[in-house]
């Protein structure tokens, strides 16, 4: 008799066949999501620096221009065209000296109408102030006469009156005196009122002349310092500098054709990051590096107006003398210090910041390995970060850029 045989359950079997995979990719999945993520980089292709203690400098470093410590700008008064041109950009000038000449034929003829009105007006004036000082002669004349005839009457009345007494003249010839008398007093007595009364008048139409005359004549000679102004003179003493005339070319009034720097000294100025605009303020110090030497300079003026990501800022030289080497228009590297230097922990500035905003770096173990690391970070300078936590002194950072491995947990140092 045959044995039957049982067929194997295939259930379990399937069971087997898909459970066995499964458990296997778990586990990849599982070790893969507790293990680390890491990358292999070459020594050669990274940046490392030691955190390393030391006195930080709380300091800005900018480049800045040699500029003269007083511009004055060369204006033309009378503007035309330029007829003649008697310096050279460059030169050490005299206030006065002249530098150009404009030609304005419009303008002179102008002044010249204006010069003969105003000669004739003053003319007019002068002549009007001789008739009234005559008249005035001729009334001056008159009250003698009449002062005279009053004074005659006057002796001729007391004379008279006592022959009269003495009944040595009749009385007809007595009263005629008498009367005489009475006319040249009452006489001279109006006629010296309407006298003074004239002349009153008179005085004070000779001082309005006289003040039309001292205007009239401030006038002429105001525009006869105006006819000079075809010649354009140095403002102060100083080098002439930005003074490229063409001949026959025009100027409008007002238009600068030049400067004059002053002799007077230097003065720094600079433009600077924006980042930087609450920080600086009028009085800090700081110093130039020329020929090998250190000046001291002081932040005179900060201008707060910010243009194009940048505002400017000027400094002063603290020395009375600088050397002969300081020359307009050089470009000087200039350090301005923001505070007094303080014992700090230093690592040296990378661009591992740009990636991570100073959150946190790689720092190297024993293993050549380079694990993350929190850190915090507070002031920098244009070489160090001042590092507040997170490393110690002889820490190894990493300070090249983080972007390619941003989300690497570990780097292997090859």
């Amino acid at each position: 008799m045959d044995t039957q045989i049982k067929p194997k359950n295939k259930k379990t079997k399937k069971m087997l066949l898909w459970g066995i995979p499964a458990v296997i990719l778990m586990a990849v999945i599982l070790m893969n999501a507790t293990r680390k993520k890491q990358v292999n980089l070459k020594k050669d292709t990274i940046s490392i620096r030691e955190v390393t203690k030391g006195d930080f400098e709380d300091v800005i470093l900018f480049n800045s221009t040699v500029e003269p410590k007083t511009s004055v700008l060369v204006n033309v008064i009378q503007g035309g065209s330029v007829s003649e041109i008697f310096v050279e950009s460059g030169q050490i000038i005299k206030k006065g000296t002249p530098l150009l000449k404009v030609y304005n034929p419009n303008a002179e003829l102008n002044y010249l109408t204006q010069e003969t009105a105003m000669v004739e007006q003053i003319n007019n004036l002068r002549n009007l102030r001789v008739n009234i000082k005559n008249q005035q002669l001729s009334l001056d004349q008159q009250l003698l006469s009449i002062d005279n005839d009053f004074r005659n009457a006057d002796r001729q009345y007391k004379l008279d009156s006592t022959l009269y007494k003495k009944e040595v003249i009749a009385k007809n010839d007595y009263q005629k005196t008498q009367q005489e008398y009475s006319f040249q007093k009452e006489r001279s007595g109006v006629i010296k009122k309407s006298v003074f009364n004239e002349k009153k008048s008179r005085d004070n139409q000779l001082a309005r002349i006289n003040t039309s005359l001292s205007n009239m004549e401030k006038s002429l000679e105001l525009l006869y310092k105006n006819k000079e102004n075809f010649v354009v003179k140095a403002p102060v003493d100083g080098l002439l500098s930005s003074f490229n005339p063409i001949l026959g070319e025009s100027y409008n009034q007002g238009q600068p054709i030049g400067k004059m720097d002053v002799l007077d000294g230097y003065k720094l100025v600079a433009k600077v990051d924006e980042y930087y605009n609450s920080k600086l303020q009028e009085g800090i110090s700081g110093t130039v590096a020329l020929n090998s030497k250190n000046y001291e300079v002081k932040l005179s003026k900060v201008f707060s107006e910010i243009v194009g990501g940048q505002f400017k800022l000027e400094l002063n030289f603290k020395q009375d003398s600088l050397s002969n080497d300081v020359k307009r228009g050089m470009s000087l590297k200039t350090k301005v210090f923001l505070s007094s230097k303080t014992e700090a922990l230093l690592l040296s500035k990378g661009l591992f910041y740009q990636s991570t905003n100073g959150a946190w770096v790689f720092v190297l173990n024993s293993d050549n390995k380079a694990v993350k690391r929190n850190i915090k970070i507070g002031r920098e300078n244009p070489f160090y970060y001042e590092v507040l936590e997170g490393l110690q002194v002889g820490d190894k950072v990493i300070t090249s850029s983080y972007d390619d491995y941003k989300d690497v947990e570990e780097i292997n140092i090859e």
